[in-house]
């Protein structure tokens, strides 16, 4: 269905789920099952850490990111790359014209794009703003203005569909760092796991993203609450292959301490608690709640946060 419009009933789902307590189980509702495809790297600016989420019944879903349970401890924070042991040489690169374009702005709002010198994927994708339409973006940044301040809390990257997500920084800190990224929409692996978009509608008033997916079907995700212990996303797909994975979530992890991801928690359809292991080491599973984060600090983006999925709901 390329070019019939988002349904009501997909909306509807992503602005539907409730949000739970800090850390809480949902309890309920669809099990999916994940599998856990990470690898051993030495390149701390490779993402080794692979966990996809597959369920043919797939409707929605609510995705948080949460400051790790050390963020109150941080005095300082680590956030420079560390490119020892990585050669990049062989990656593919498509150059293009650098430039940094003013998407959409409001008092509270404001959507930034930009095309960077070179992408291991071309920037085709559209994006669309009302009528307005942009080719040729590598990355979009969604700010907020809070406290008389411009936050940096969500980023796409179009050709590839990887998100990075944060909430508010600690107010001791200032800033916080970005980590593990995910993806919303049909996995398929091209080189590296990928959600290959053919459109992204932005709507500001709903803070939602609108995407349609080359492999098949359609999704929102919106941002539906943002404080400065979480980002909350609520997700609702249509029409999606079932028999790809639906969402997947990309880290990196050298060392407990060189990490951005170091440890999994699942919870099982009607489980009574929750099973954890560390990510090298997770068997995968059927899951109603799954948690990737850390429980000590790193030295690689020291503050980046942990990641939730949870609350997934049938078509």
């Amino acid at each position: 269905m390329p070019n019939a419009p988002i349904s009501r009933r997909l909306l509807l789902a992503a602005a539907g789920l409730a949000p739970l307590p800090l850390g809480a189980a949902t309890l309920d509702g669809l099990a999916v099952t994940v599998v856990n495809s990470s690898e051993p790297v030495l390149c701390a600016e490779k993402d080794n850490v692979t966990l996809t989420v597959a369920s043919p019944e797939i409707g929605s879903f609510s995705l948080e990111a949460l400051h790790p349970a050390y963020i109150d401890t941080l005095q300082r924070d680590r956030f420079a790359p560390d490119w020892t042991a990585c050669d990049m040489a062989g990656d593919p690169v498509h150059p293009a014209e650098p430039r940094r374009i003013t998407l959409y702005e409001d008092w509270d709002l404001q959507l930034v794009g930009y095309t960077f010198p070179g992408f291991w994927r071309p920037g085709e994708v559209p994006l669309m703003i009302g009528e307005r339409r942009e080719t040729g973006l590598h990355m979009l940044q969604l700010w907020v203005r809070v406290d008389e301040r411009a936050e940096e809390v969500l980023v796409l990257y179009p050709p590839d569909g990887y998100w990075r997500a944060r909430p508010l920084p600690p107010r001791h800190l200032g800033w916080s760092a970005y980590g593990t990224s995910f993806l919303v929409g049909p996995v398929e692996l091209l080189g590296r796991p990928t959600v290959r978009l053919t459109e992204v509608r932005f709507v500001p008033r709903e803070k939602r993203f609108d995407l349609r997916f080359a492999a098949g079907g359609h999704g929102t995700v919106r941002l539906a609450e943002l404080t400065r212990d979480r980002q909350l996303l609520t997700v609702a797909l249509a029409d999606t292959p079932g028999a790809l994975p639906f969402a997947a979530l990309r880290s990196m992890y050298i060392t407990e301490v060189n990490a951005d991801a170091a440890r999994v928690a699942m919870r099982g359809p009607g489980a009574r608690g929750w099973v954890e292991a560390p990510v090298m080491g997770f068997a995968g599973g059927e899951a109603t709640d799954l948690w990737l984060g850390r429980h000590i600090p790193s030295r690689h983006n020291t503050s980046a946060p942990d990641m939730h999925l949870f609350q997934f709901r049938r078509r």
